[in-house]
């Protein structure tokens, strides 16, 4: 037997199953593109991306034809949501969250009820990546389409939809609505009754580890899944990614460097909220019972792929498959650069929510390098931390190590930049895509193949390698930090305007 972990980012899919001692037996990953059909607007088209599921499970079924997949469970990306009819059609793409449609209805939400008053319901800091927006949005612009719409489902509910299952959703997920009470843990009706949006078209909240039902047969049969294979409610990737990281209980922090690079401290129960709005975090059920969990987030793995895809488009397909990355990385300098990027290509993440901004690459000369200029993106997107990070240190909360997990917590290089950088250890585990993992773990834990999380952590976790700081680099950039400081300011009001011009 062996169960089956599924993740849905932004730029890709992959599903991989593992044994019930936590070996991986197979691997499969489909990447996609972000639709821009106008300035300002990101969106994914559903109905490919549910086919490309539908080949990654194919693939792992396929390989593990010896070791029966019993149960699968989903990590997927938060906020966007797709339109779907009762008989399962997709309708339309998801709107993803850095689209800028609907940012006018976050500033009448926070004039009609105001930051503190939204944030004692639901904990989140108001901006335009969230659900909210975008649903108000579609019902004012887009009404035959909204209205022929039966559920809008986030990528957790629509996998396990399109499974065969009921429409259901995680806690995390409900969260990033901004429509959701995570006191109540249902939807707010002073909040759905301010968007103006029916219950009734936004899928049931329930606990993750909740078994939603078991792929229909049809579905199975077309996949080559074995019949009956239990589906389990994951949850939003960054808390599936945290328990694949073997963090079940508070007073632990996961760096997960993905297309989003994500730092997500875990604590017992929900914190008071007044000095975590005050820093800017946002609070959010984990997948576990009383374990919750902030998120302080921006833009890095999608940076490097920009590189890639701008800089080395001719090197994508190298002799004898070497990696692209490894070969990239190679060519950064041993010192820190004296370049420094704004790594605000888009929408910036948690805490400060930057919508009127954009990327800027300083210090170029001719002799300048894209080693240089690659290095520069990874310092600079680990900087954008270093403001949070000390946040969190005043409130308590321990971030003296970080486990790394995703596609980036492979490269070495990028590891030992950020543990300069922020002067503290990072740790590898072995197995580095900790979001299919941790939702293969819950998975198990819910079916009854580990008596607890705990039980599925000891099986599925080791550790590889501590990346430590180097004293003499973290010095230098510490005075690298104060010029980067000085970037944003600097350049604020011209980034806003060269935004806001025709």
């Amino acid at each position: 037997m062996s169960l089956l972990g599924l993740d849905v980012g932004t730029t890709g899919c992959k599903a991989a199953a593992f044994s019930s001692d936590g070996a991986c037996l197979a691997t499969a990953y489909r990447e996609y593109a972000t639709l821009h059909p106008a300035p300002d607007r990101a969106e994914l088209d559903s109905r490919l991306i549910i086919g490309l599921i539908r080949e990654t499970l194919t693939e792992v079924a396929a390989a593990t034809r010896r070791d029966p997949i019993t149960a699968m469970s989903v990590s997927t990306m938060g906020e966007a949501m797709t339109p779907v009819a009762e008989d399962g059609a997709i309708l339309g793409n998801c709107i993803l969250g850095v689209d800028l449609r609907g940012a006018e209805i976050i500033d009448k939400l926070r004039e009609d009820i105001g930051q503190e008053a939204f944030y004692a319901i639901n904990p989140n800091i108001l901006a335009p990546n969230y659900t909210l927006p975008k649903l108000v949005w579609l019902r004012n612009n887009e009404p035959d389409l909204y209205n022929r719409t039966w559920k809008f489902l986030l990528w957790g509910d629509l996998v396990a939809f399109a499974l065969g299952c009921e429409p259901v959703t995680s806690h995390s997920h409900a969260n990033r609505t901004l429509l959701y009470d995570i006191h109540a843990e249902d939807w707010s009706d002073r909040l759905l009754a301010w968007a103006g949006i029916d219950r009734a078209i936004l899928p049931t909240p329930v606990a993750s580890g909740t078994i939603a039902g078991t792929v229909r047969d049809a579905v199975a049969d077309d996949c080559g899944l074995p019949r009956g294979v239990q589906v389990v409610v994951g949850g939003h990737d960054q808390c599936c990614n945290l328990l694949g990281a073997g963090v079940y209980e508070a007073g632990k922090a996961v760096s997960g460097m993905g297309t989003v690079e994500c730092i997500t401290p875990a604590y017992d129960g929900i914190p008071d909220p007044q000095p975590m709005l005050a820093c800017g975090l946002n609070i959010e059920h984990s997948l576990l019972p009383n374990l919750y969990v902030s998120f302080l987030y921006n833009q890095s793995g999608v940076l490097v792929r920009w590189f890639r895809d701008t800089f080395a488009a001719a090197d994508k397909r190298l002799a004898g498959g070497a990696d692209i990355y490894d070969a990239l990385t190679a060519e950064m300098p041993a010192d820190p650069t004296r370049l420094l990027v704004l790594p605000h290509f888009e929408i910036t993440g948690a805490p400060h929510y930057i919508a009127d901004s954009a990327g800027v690459i300083a210090g170029l000369k001719t002799g300048t390098t894209r080693g240089e200029i690659l290095k520069a993106i990874i310092e600079s997107a680990t900087f954008y931390f270093v403001e949070p990070l000390e946040a969190l240190k005043s409130l308590g909360i321990d971030t003296s190590e970080f486990v790394a997990t995703g596609g980036g917590a492979r490269s070495d290089p990028w590891l030992q930049i950020k543990a300069d950088i922020l002067g503290v250890p990072f740790v590898r585990p072995k197995y580095t895509e900790c979001g299919v993992l941790g939702a293969a773990m819950l998975a198990g834990a819910a079916t009854g193949v580990f008596a607890n999380v705990a039980d599925a952590v000891q099986a599925f976790v080791q550790r590889d390698r501590a990346f430590e700081p180097d004293p003499a680099r973290h010095r230098i950039y510490q005075d690298r930090y104060a010029h980067y400081q000085r970037l944003y300011p600097a350049m604020k009001d011209l980034l806003a305007d060269m935004q806001a011009a025709p």
